[in-house]
């Protein structure tokens, strides 16, 4: 039964990273703000950044460490947190604008509704799995 569940956790992890890698690149957080800061030259040091918070992350989920931070420091990591859910709106913003186009350059902007709908109901319905299977 542990393999199994080793099995599976693995497999969760690995989709959980690929989906997260995905999103950063369909969004094009990192070369935007490359971008705009002007800053390309310095790519080694975002993409270290990305990597320590990412191992960073997954250690204070998984491991026994608790941290006591003082009130300044949890004002800088509500503003690092604030300037990363900005980023990542904007991102997203920019982004929405990809279905309608590309639908309507291959000609089949009449299936853009459906999918988008798709896209909603999914969502709804794996949220109602989550809640009512896993948290109940």
């Amino acid at each position: 039964m542990r393999i199994i569940e080793a099995i599976i956790g693995l497999a969760s992890g690995f989709a959980v990273g690929t989906g997260f890698v995905a999103f950063l690149t369909v969004l094009g957080v990192v070369p935007r703000l490359m971008q705009l800061s002007r800053s390309i030259s310095k790519i080694r040091w975002y993409e270290g950044a990305i990597l320590t918070g990412v191992f960073f992350g997954i250690y204070l989920s998984f491991g026994d460490l608790s941290i006591s931070i003082p009130i300044i420091g949890l004002i800088i990591w509500g503003l690092f947190h604030g300037i990363f859910i900005g980023l990542l709106a904007a991102a997203l913003t920019e982004v929405i604008n990809v279905f309608p186009l590309l639908f309507k350059r291959i000609g089949v902007e009449v299936y853009l509704f459906p999918l988008l709908m798709a896209f909603a109901l999914g969502k709804i319905a794996g949220s109602l799995f989550q809640w009512v299977i896993f948290v109940r």
